[in-house]
């Protein structure tokens, strides 16, 4: 199992969804992102300049949860995992989109989108 770095509950007021009503007054939306990634490197060193800073990524995944709004979480889910493969260091994402406050017309605990995307090829191509 690869190593694994994870960012878990990242919460936001946002105004994705296809209906109108949730353009104009938003829910709470949540995100956790999990990368793979060899910490080695970094652990070996004690240098964090040789693994995910997850501060940084966090204020990155903020400005796209908060950003334009979607209308699917599916290209949510994508765009936040694309933040994440931006890191040359991060080998896949997976990345869950949370919607609790979603009307569904019955009683739920939540509503989630899952994707998890891998880079393509280490020397910097394109992921899938």
């Amino acid at each position: 199992m690869p190593d694994r770095i994870a960012v878990r509950g990242l919460r936001a007021h946002a105004y994705h969804g296809v209906y109108d009503f949730e353009r104009e007054r938003g829910q709470v939306f949540l995100v956790d992102a999990v990368l793979e990634l060899d910490t080695a490197p970094a652990a070996a060193g004690d240098d964090l300049g040789c693994t995910v800073n997850y501060a940084e990524l966090a204020q990155r995944l903020h400005a796209v949860l908060t950003g334009e709004p979607l209308n699917l979480l599916e290209t949510l889910a994508q765009r936040l995992a694309d933040v994440c493969l931006a890191d040359p260091l991060v080998d896949a994402a997976e990345i869950t989109v949370h919607k609790p406050d979603a009307e569904l017309g019955v009683t739920f605990d939540d509503v989630t989108v899952t994707i998890r995307r891998e880079r393509a090829n280490r020397n910097g191509g394109a992921h899938d």
